[in-house]
């Protein structure tokens, strides 16, 4: 980085950082925030703790220790940040209301088997298997403007069955083993709730092959549009549906299929189709496939689904 530029950098993070001053309980904790930032903007090869801290003349492990010791209050910055975000990146301050949130998970190759969450699996960050840990992310854009604005690390089942594991890699008790897309949604309400507005989520079959999370989003009147497995089950037109129980004395409260009605087929079946959209059907929800034309054969494996009002 040209050093005329890391200046303006830096001047501009430490004013920055002062606004998140009162998310950690003193000086020497602030001014290791400040060390630890200005590592990530610095020419450093390699920007782990120890060649962070020996660049600012510290001793070896104080960065080490600020990361996994220290105690400051991580979920008031990040609210902080998200309303920061919200007041001066919202629709109002852009020439553009497109405004969209990105959920997506990356992996971290690690070795040994002390990283918490670590655990062989793929990567996708290497395209193979490796030992690695995974987390969720949000991210905002709007305009030109791009930013992460939540992350949350997968626990693997294996870890939250071994309790004394976690315990001893510094993972509370109340951190357990859950799907990636309840942490997903959890991110997505936690952002709302601190004033972020999507006009649009986006997110790729990982997400979108669970109809649970469809659901969730859709009751939440909140668009989407993201990826689906062709082997996913769809109706190419609405099915029929009834309220009536069937049985004598019940009420439901959702819809039900009429026996004998329309079918599901799979996405990958309805390729080759020009210009069709289909629906699909899931209580009081609809979701559609769209642009199957643009799809060349049944060995891809995704397409594109998108909500309308």
């Amino acid at each position: 980085m040209d050093s005329t530029i890391s200046a303006h950098i830096r001047t501009d993070l430490k004013r920055f950082l002062r606004r998140f001053e009162s998310c950690f309980p003193d000086q020497n904790t602030r001014n290791y925030l400040r060390i630890y930032t200005n590592g990530l903007i610095s020419n450093l090869p390699r920007k782990n703790g120890e060649a962070i801290a020996l660049q600012a003349n510290e001793p070896v492990r104080s960065v080490q220790w600020f990361l996994a010791k220290q105690n400051w209050d991580h979920q008031k910055m990040k609210n902080k940040f998200q309303k920061i975000i919200a007041k001066e990146h919202s629709a109002h301050n852009h020439a553009t209301t497109h405004s969209i949130g990105i959920i997506d998970e990356t992996t971290f190759v690690k070795k040994g088997d002390k990283t918490p969450g670590v655990q062989r699996q793929y990567c996708g960050t290497v395209g193979t298997k490796e030992n690695g840990i995974v987390t969720v992310h949000l991210a905002y854009t709007i305009d030109n403007f791009h930013t992460l604005i939540d992350q949350d690390l997968f626990l693997p089942e294996s870890w939250d069955q071994d309790r004394d594991r976690c315990r001893a890699a510094g993972i509370p008790d109340d951190v357990v083993y859950r799907p990636k897309w309840p942490i997903a949604l959890e991110q997505y309400d936690r952002a709302k709730k601190n004033g972020i507005i999507f006009e649009w989520i986006t997110f790729d079959e990982g997400y979108g092959s669970k109809p649970e999370f469809l659901r969730q989003l859709d009751a939440r009147n909140q668009l989407f549009i993201g990826e689906v497995s062709c082997a996913f089950c769809a109706w190419t037109k609405s099915p029929k549906t009834t309220m009536k129980s069937g049985k004598r004395g019940k009420h439901r409260i959702k819809p039900r299929l009429v026996k004998g009605g329309r079918t599901t087929i799979e996405v990958q079946k309805m390729l080759g189709r020009v210009y069709t959209t289909f629906a699909l059907f899931y209580g009081l929800s609809r979701f559609f496939v769209a642009n199957l034309d643009k799809i060349d054969n049944a060995s891809v494996a995704k397409v594109l689904i998108f909500t309308t009002n």
